[in-house]
């Protein structure tokens, strides 16, 4: 008889982002924008101008930041915030996480807590916009419930390359 071995994984510990956080995070957006091909960034940031976006900005409604349980450093994060082109009562998201070492579930953790604040916040919406040839967001997204409901066009990548938007919608 084979026994199969069972692994089990350390829960992913899910807390507000804070200033502490943004040398870790930008590291994470910049290896994922200069990969390429999976966000609509295609500009490196530098730390000031992250910060400004996940901590000050006005149409921030929660940035959360996954936490490796091994080490404590950060594996990832995720924005929620208001968007001119959507109603009130929705937010807009967006997901980082680390490529190496990747860490299973840092997504999961990440939307269970994000999605939770939104429904006490009373948002009965979340738009999830992604680049048509992100396979792995657009399959995120979808795993997490999220439904298409727009498609932008062409939209164009700096160096003019066309490459569709789709908007996925998880009604709260």
């Amino acid at each position: 008889m084979h026994k199969t071995a069972m692994t089990t994984h350390a829960p992913i510990p899910v807390r507000a982002t804070e200033p502490a956080d943004i040398t870790a995070l930008t590291a994470i957006i910049n290896t994922i924008i200069a990969i390429g091909g999976t966000t609509a960034y295609e500009d490196p940031f530098t730390e000031e101008r992250l910060a400004a976006r996940l901590l000050d900005d006005p149409r921030l409604i929660c940035c959360h930041t996954a936490l490796d349980p091994a080490d404590g450093s950060p594996a990832g994060y995720q924005v929620l915030k208001r968007h001119l082109d959507l109603p009130p009562d929705w937010g807009d998201i967006a997901t980082f996480a680390r490529v190496e070492p990747k860490l299973p579930g840092v997504g999961r953790a990440l939307f269970a807590a994000t999605s939770a604040f939104a429904r006490a916040q009373g948002l009965v919406a979340i738009n999830a916009t992604i680049r048509a040839d992100n396979k792995s967001g657009l399959g995120y997204y979808g795993k997490m419930g999220f439904e298409d409901h727009a498609v932008a066009k062409a939209v164009p990548l700096k160096d003019g390359t066309p490459v569709d938007r789709i908007s996925k919608r998880l009604v709260l």
